[in-house]
């Protein structure tokens, strides 16, 4: 059973204000939004366009995913595959290549043409050199836990394609009938590319619009680009496009729905940007910047604007990041003790694990979990190998996880569930729920 069509399902949603279905597809389902356009909604999601020289696509999904997207693909086209655009370098838009590389391979086929920003290499380099720690922080992210099985596979998969071709800041060119006019951005990524399809009135934004709070401030990830990233969606609204494909989330259609739903977003990431800027030339500390900045509950309530993926306490520490450093303004963290030796300082004051754990658990149950985290965190610190100490700890952050909206901060505190939960059982933490994605 096809599911509703994507623009249909955009506009409504939209226009009512009310997301009445997650917009964050993954069915590898093929949709035709224009005559010889087309979406295959997964993870992420690959746009194709028929160029009258064969078919131009951007992304390609992720390795798990390709094969799937390949075949939804064929089943509307079986023209050969001429360019690969890499909107960025992360592995659920590149991991996919292979399937493609391998259909014109068994298809006596030229093998796809790949283009891509001139950082992308340096990702994939970067990727080859941290494979371990990708692997790592992915599995903690997405919901699963460090598993030494993972860190020893490679991160990048073998045989994603490397681009061909790579430019800089511009690059316009004709494939087949087809013009294309690629904007290198920054924003999610260093390596970020939108595209502008002036024969089809269309954008592909790539990761710059993605249907939940701009991913802005991946708290275990490498630096965003905020101000560039609101300046993109600002050149993209300008354009006044008919019709604006994302790679993650619902396509949308109608030049005044597109302009607003970019600029609201533009303005969202200008105002914390300005509000964080201005407490810190104030002298404020990141603590007080943290506990003041703060996004509308009615901008957050949008349904492309929802913080389920990142959300705003991460973009602010982000913000910090990018104009002040890693310190945070507390003179006791600039050269801080060990985690071990605090822990063992306020286990002594307070006699003893046991008031620790119950008072963690107390403040747990009232929903006070910031506070709670920090204090059977310090127990763990004095003790790690007590039972007592992690059965506590998977309880506050089970009941921590439940509480929170964003699937980075779920994923964070799954993970510490899991580890506590394989110190008492002495069982491997199951990361079988994991995708693997770039940062």
């Amino acid at each position: 059973m096809m599911s509703e069509h994507p623009l249909s399902l955009s506009t409504r949603m939209i226009d009512s204000g009310v997301a009445d279905t997650p917009p964050n597809r993954i069915t590898h389902e093929l949709s035709e939004l224009a005559d010889g356009v087309a979406v295959v909604e997964s993870f992420s999601h690959v746009i194709a366009i028929d160029s009258g020289d064969g078919l131009v696509l951007f992304d390609t999904s992720s390795a798990p995913t390709g094969k799937a997207v390949a075949a939804s693909l064929r089943r509307w086209s079986d023209e050969p595959v001429n360019t690969i655009v890499f909107t960025h370098g992360h592995l659920d838009h590149v991991g996919g290549s292979r399937v493609f590389a391998a259909e014109a391979a068994e298809r006596s086929r030229p093998r796809p043409r790949v283009i891509g920003q001139a950082r992308i290499p340096a990702r994939f380099e970067r990727y080859q050199a941290t494979s371990g720690y990708n692997q790592t922080i992915n599995l903690r992210q997405f919901g699963g836990a460090a598993a030494a099985e993972r860190r020893d596979k490679p991160f990048l998969p073998p045989g994603t394609l490397w681009p061909d071709v790579v430019y800089e800041d511009e690059l316009r060119e004709q494939i087949g009938e087809l013009d294309v006019e690629l904007h290198h951005c920054l924003g999610e990524t260093d390596d970020h590319t939108w595209t502008w399809l002036p024969d089809h009135d269309m954008i592909c934004a790539g990761d710059q619009f993605i249907w939940n709070f701009p991913n802005c401030g991946n708290p275990q990830k490498v630096q965003r680009y905020p101000v560039e990233w609101a300046e993109s969606l600002r050149a993209m609204a300008a354009l006044d496009a008919e019709l604006f494909v994302p790679a993650h989330g619902l396509p949308i259609t109608g030049r005044d729905r597109i302009r607003q739903c970019l600029e609201i977003v533009a303005t969202t990431l200008e105002t914390l940007v300005s509000q964080v800027i201005e407490a810190m030339n104030s002298g404020a500390a990141l603590d007080d910047i943290v506990q003041s900045v703060s996004v509308p509950a009615d901008t957050l309530a949008l349904p492309y604007l929802r913080p389920l993926y990142d959300e705003p306490e991460f973009v602010i520490r982000n913000i910090w990041r990018l104009y002040g450093g890693w310190w945070d303004g507390n003179p006791a963290r600039l050269k801080p003790p060990s985690d071990h030796a605090i822990g063992l300082e306020l286990v002594a004051l307070a006699g003893g694990t046991d008031p620790l754990i119950e008072r963690a658990l107390e403040l747990s149950s009232t929903g006070e979990h910031r506070v709670a985290c920090q204090l059977i965190e310090l127990a763990v610190a004095a003790e790690p190998e007590s039972h007592a100490v992690h059965e506590a700890r998977s309880a506050i952050y089970g009941a921590r996880r439940g509480a929170e909206s964003s699937l980075m901060a779920k994923g964070i505190f799954l993970s510490a569930k899991a580890d506590s939960d394989a110190v008492v059982t002495g069982e491997v933490p199951n990361t079988n729920m994991v995708l693997n994605l770039g940062d």
